[in-house]
């Protein structure tokens, strides 16, 4: 999701032993895309497994580590069935499950394990192959590879992170129903490595939660977060494109001294920050950034003379830039500068949070130094804050009330 404090590497398949968690009665299960309307996939499990129809019925039951590739069928509702075992494909209607024959078995989708079963649909044009898994299970892996491995002084921190990945799962179920899934395995939503990136410590702290969610009005909240805010996380409305106020994601303070350094979050790789561009480098990232971001106005942008920030927010991120080159001045609205200002052209920057230091030589532009502070988008949850804040003594219910004020925190099972 929205950047994390870095995703945990992943273990290979036989260093990862089956957890005995048992979902608690009554808990919601989630729907992830890991496959998502690709030209093909491929489905097996650690142990023996059913291939069940649309219609329920047991199509086959393969032995362990069988892999059976799927692709498009014949018509929008059809699936093609590609097995080692037969000659010629089986064509078969949407969906199809993919469900271990043991409760502590994995199913494998694309090589990597998951728990609970697969399911395969049609996509638009390819096919989709969803981890419908309890959401216990789904929270440990994202709290793992979005927050990882904490020390006991900490465990606040993750057992925070729990609550708000829950919440964020339950909030957002149904919300990608077009696609045939609830949630994204990556960024898009959170970061889900499946079992493969699962990890002891974490899980404990998140079963210490489990059932735990933060509630507006009864309703699960938008349980955002990102990595490090700099020095105060900022309102929604301030950032996102929407411009929607939602009065438990706005500006919280993450200072608790009078020092420089005094604040929460300042343990994050990125709590201060520089990057630099010559004139030559930034125009080359700009001449492939800016018309991604503005489309056809800005396709042939030419060489940069100035950059500028002309617009903040009240915590001082920018909220529009406005880039001059010799072809003319293209804005770039706040929720896309880190797209356009690029380091590299895989990697943004890492935040809005920042100042513009142009330096000239006979009056062309020679450099572009950006001063910045924090990581992400800067709404919601501050986890290095958070994690400061554990380490402080703050338990995890008086952290999630910080960075959500106004919410209540509630076990829903």
């Amino acid at each position: 999701m929205r950047r994390a404090l870095g995703v945990a590497a992943l273990l290979v398949l036989a260093g990862c032993a089956p957890r005995r968690l048992v979902p608690v009665p009554g808990a919601a299960v989630v729907r992830v895309g890991i496959v998502v309307d690709q030209a093909a996939g491929e489905f097996s499990a650690t142990g023996q497994f059913r291939v069940l129809g649309a219609d329920g019925d047991i199509l086959a039951v393969v032995d362990r580590g069988v892999a059976w590739r799927v692709e498009p069928g014949d018509a929008p509702d059809r699936l093609t069935l590609v097995r080692p075992d037969r000659a010629a494909p089986d064509v078969v209607a949407q969906p199809v499950t993919v469900r271990p024959e043991r409760a502590q078995d994995l199913v494998l989708i694309a090589g990597r394990p998951y728990r609970g079963e697969a399911v395969v649909l049609r996509g638009s044009t390819g096919v989709t192959i969803v981890n419908r898994v309890p959401l216990e299970w789904y929270t440990q892996s994202v709290v793992a590879a979005e927050l990882g491995m904490r020390g006991d002084d900490e465990r606040a921190a993750v057992m925070a992170q729990s609550v708000a990945t829950r919440t964020f799962a339950l909030h957002n179920r149904g919300r990608r129903e077009a696609l045939g899934f609830d949630l994204f395995a990556t960024v898009a939503d959170q970061v889900y490595p499946g079992a493969s990136g699962e990890k002891d410590a974490v899980t404990a702290a998140t079963q210490a939660t489990a059932g735990q969610i933060l509630t507006w009005h009864g309703a699960p909240i938008e349980a955002i977060y990102h990595s490090a805010c700099g020095w105060s996380t900022e309102a929604a409305d301030q950032v996102f494109r929407n411009g929607e106020v939602v009065p438990y994601l706005r500006a919280v303070s993450d200072r608790y001294g009078p020092g420089d350094s005094d604040y929460y979050c300042r343990g994050s790789p990125s709590f201060r920050w520089r990057q630099e561009w010559d004139g030559a480098t930034l125009s080359a990232v700009l001449a492939q950034t800016l018309p991604a971001v503005l489309g056809a106005a800005a396709a042939t942008p030419g060489r940069v003379t100035d950059v500028a920030a002309t617009k903040t927010t009240p915590t001082g991120r920018v909220a529009e830039l406005v880039v001059t080159t010799t072809s003319g001045a293209y804005t770039v609205p706040g929720n896309r500068v880190r797209d356009v200002l690029r380091p590299a052209p895989d990697r943004p920057l890492p935040s809005s949070l920042f100042q513009l230091y142009p330096q000239r030589q006979g009056g062309e532009l020679v450099k572009v130094v950006a001063a910045g502070a924090g990581a992400g988008h800067g709404v919601g949850m501050c986890q290095w804050g958070a994690v400061g804040r554990a380490r402080a003594g703050q338990t995890y219910d008086r952290i999630l009330t910080t960075y959500y004020p106004g919410t209540r925190l509630e076990r829903v099972y």
